[in-house]
Parts: C-alpha cells; sequence; structure tokens
C-alpha cells in the first residue's frame, strides 16, 4: 500500500485515493442505484432460476453490496484495501445489515460455495495489469459461479481513434461535503496496454479543503483484446454488451465503437 505524504507548498496529499474511503465514497454514489437496478434486471433477464446469493469481487467501500443487501439479497464482496473494507464493515453495521466481507486478490480467491451471479460494475478489472491475472481471474469468478450464473463486468474500452489524452471532472455532494474528482490520462503505452490515470479530489466542507492525488496504471483493451481474452476462458460465453446506460433492452454491438462496456458473461 502506498504510505500518504504531503507536499507543504502545494497542500496536495499523495495517497491512494481507495485509502479514502469516505471521500471515494461520495464521488460514485449517484451511481450506486443506478447499478444496482441494472444487476438486478440482468439476473431476471438471462438467469434461468432466483438469484439470491451475490459476488462482488474488488467490492471496495460496497456500495452495492449494502445497497443490494438493503434489497434483500445475500452478498459477499471481497477486496484488497483495508480502508475501504473497514468503512464497508462501518457502514453495514450501521444499517444493520449483513454480508460477508473479506480481504483477496481479484486474481485469486475462494468461497465457501457457489453463488448464483457476480457483478463488477466499473473498471476495477482493469487494475489487473497482465493477460496472465485478468485471465485467472475470470476463471476464479467461473469456478465459484453455480452453471447458468452470470458474471456482469464493466470496464472502459479504448476505440482505436480515442486520443491518448483525456480529462473528466465531476462533482458529488453529501450533506455539506463536496468531492470534485478530476480524471486525467497522464500516459499511455498502446504496445504494452498501459496508461496511468491522475486523479485528484478537492474535497470542500464549508471553509475547509483537502486536496488528494493518486496516480496508477490500469491495461488497456481495445474490442479485438477483449474477444480474445474470453476465449481463453472457455467456462464463460457471451451473452449480451451493454454500455453506462444500463437499458437491459437495448444490448449493443461489441465493436470498436463502443467504449462504456458492461459485458453479460455466462457460465456454461
Amino acid at each position: 500500500m502506498k504510505q500518504s505524504r504531503q507536499s507543504s507548498r502545494s497542500g496536495v496529499i499523495q495517497s491512494s485515493w481507495y485509502d479514502a474511503p469516505q471521500y471515494y465514497d461520495i464521488a460514485f454514489r449517484s451511481e450506486t442505484r443506478p447499478e444496482a437496478d441494472f444487476v438486478e434486471a440482468a439476473c431476471r433477464k438471462y438467469c434461468e432460476f432466483p438469484v439470491r446469493r451475490l459476488l462482488e469481487p474488488a467490492c471496495g467501500t460496497g456500495r452495492l453490496v449494502a445497497e443490494l443487501a438493503a434489497r434483500g439479497y445475500t452478498l459477499t464482496g471481497f477486496d484488497l484495501s483495508k480502508p475501504a473494507l473497514a468503512y464497508l464493515r462501518r457502514r453495514l453495521a450501521r444499517r444493520k445489515l449483513e454480508a460477508s466481507v473479506f480481504q483477496a486478490d481479484m486474481a485469486d480467491f475462494a468461497l465457501p460455495r457457489p453463488v448464483d451471479a457476480a457483478y463488477n460494475t466499473f473498471d476495477s478489472f482493469r487494475h489487473l495489469l497482465t493477460e496472465q491475472d485478468a485471465r485467472r481471474h475470470l476463471q476464479c469468478v467461473a469456478d465459484h459461479l453455480r452453471p447458468g450464473g452470470i458474471y456482469i463486468l464493466g470496464f472502459h474500452l479504448l476505440p482505436p481513434d480515442a486520443s491518448e489524452e483525456c480529462t473528466e471532472r465531476w462533482t458529488e455532494r453529501q450533506g455539506g461535503t463536496h468531492v470534485t474528482v478530476t480524471l486525467r490520462v497522464v500516459s499511455s503505452d498502446r504496445r504494452r496496454r498501459l496508461e496511468t490515470i491522475r486523479i485528484s479530489l478537492l474535497v470542500r466542507r464549508g471553509e475547509t479543503q483537502l486536496r488528494l492525488r493518486d496516480e496508477f496504471p490500469l491495461r488497456l483493451y481495445a474490442a479485438r483484446q477483449i474477444r480474445r481474452l474470453l476465449a481463453q476462458v472457455p467456462a464463460f460465453e457471451l451473452l449480451d454488451v451493454y454500455d453506462f446506460w444500463y437499458e437491459i433492452e437495448h444490448p449493443l454491438q461489441l465493436n470498436d465503437e463502443i467504449s462504456d462496456t458492461v459485458f453479460i458473461l455466462r457460465k456454461c
């Protein structure tokens, strides 16, 4: 885990943003209900049995773990970040919800019994930086799904004509706390299939401000590359593809035009 450090001149704390779970959680709070609704809709559409047991690899602060547990599902979630897991456990206790939560790696984990469905909705998959680890993750999820169970996997693809420089900025609010996120691609190596992302958080509460900054690599995928990867995991069949609008009645084509991509994989 990276150690936090602060620049006295800039006032910016250099730290993993996963170590600031309360602000990470605010940054994505508006996505929680649409993502949970889509998980439920996909399970109804693609599973031939009632879905009760759900798994979230790389669950982070547990936005979806708590939301889906509150809807009556039996949840299992794991992550590598101890601060995020501690935050999730406090959230569950505060809301009087139950879920199985533990620390594990996406590419190497074990469950005591199979689950009906799994989901990973927002780019955590790209933290797996090698083809081997990505394949191991997919196989591990398949090994812990019941036959006919689905894996809802969402992450960004890279269209061939995409700019190598990209910046996104958004602000979310919870109570009197405002969190502004600036996400910038600072380097991109298509040959090695890696890009470096810089995350800057500006947290404002009244007159108080806190600035956090983090950088980390993510693996790049084009449509042909994810097709090739999925072909190496025959336990899964690709059923449909969506984007981040989550329109369950309108699946899309997997091609070089789509970027914000959600895959529906079913265990054969």
